[in-house]
């Protein structure tokens, strides 16, 4: 598939290895003879071609992303794949000063403040926000299938009566905004003390900002104070910040709960420890 891919693209890598922490789509590094990186990434469906190529549309100019160099929209055998530069750095990490975390907030606002565009069609880019909460529900209702298989009754039976208890203390949905939907550090690039901007679109949407914060806090601003508190300063620099006291309770079960399902249906062995660290996670909240 990639030597299909790169021969459409017309490029001659030097060197080429695939990024690891890829959990969907296939995404390959290639050096080039002028020394230059640049990324290959193969869809995971295409689906998720077209909401990521309505992004990098969407986004250009507004947030700091990868410049898509090309595009191919697939065939048969491949949903559609990207040639996208290199946004300078290596992912985030723990280890970095509150003025990082600072520009992550900066980032963050950015993206939230790019609404549905007026008059323009995306192709692919689902708006959920007028019915949000059935759309929450209806992607918990899902992974439910996938979860029961796999976790004791009782905590099965305590998860779905904690939705319930915990999506009755929601405020009212913030939007329509663009939410990435998988905001964690392993898709923020850092270049030192500078941010040097956000990857992977395949999962967004238009929707409630209020989902967007989860996995960020559990990776990154909930080990410190200092980062969590500059995040809100920097976000604030671009946009209103709601009270995430009020909904992260609720979207830390969620997301817990989700991956659970999602372990399953990617494969349990193949995600062992990840899945044990979201039933840690599920099994507190559910007993609090």
């Amino acid at each position: 598939m990639i030597k299909k891919v790169l021969e459409k693209f017309a490029v001659q890598p030097v060197a080429m290895h695939k990024v690891e922490d890829s959990f969907s789509s296939t995404v390959y590094k290639c050096a080039l003879h002028t020394g230059e990186h640049i990324y290959v990434k193969i869809a995971y469906t295409k689906l998720k071609y077209e909401r990521e190529l309505d992004a990098y549309k969407l986004l250009a100019g507004k947030v700091p992303v990868p410049q898509m160099l090309d595009y191919w929209s697939g065939d048969s055998e491949c949903p559609g794949a990207f040639l996208l530069s290199e946004l300078k750095g290596k992912t985030l990490t723990t280890d970095v000063s509150s003025e990082v975390a600072f520009q992550v907030g900066i980032l963050h606002a950015q993206m939230h403040a790019v609404c549905p565009p007026v008059g323009q069609e995306t192709t692919s880019i689902e708006n959920e926000f007028s019915n949000w909460l059935n759309f929450i529900e209806s992607k918990f209702l899902d992974f439910a299938e996938d979860v029961k298989e796999i976790v004791e009754t009782a905590l099965y039976e305590k998860s779905m009566n904690k939705f319930s208890e915990l999506k009755q203390q929601l405020p009212a949905p913030v939007g329509p905004s663009f939410i990435h939907m998988d905001f964690r550090p392993a898709n923020i690039i850092v270049d030192g003390e500078k941010v040097s901007g956000v990857i992977d679109f395949e999962s967004v949407r238009f929707g409630s900002i209020d989902i967007d914060f989860t996995k960020l806090y559990r990776d990154f601003l909930s080990v410190n104070d200092g980062f969590y508190q500059a995040y809100q300063d920097g976000y604030r620099t671009i946009k209103p910040l709601l009270d995430l006291k009020k909904v992260l309770p609720f979207y830390q079960f969620l997301d817990a709960f989700n991956s659970i399902g999602w372990c399953r249906r990617r494969g349990i062995e193949k995600n062992a420890t990840f899945l044990e660290e979201n039933l840690v996670i599920l099994k507190k909240i559910v007993n609090e």
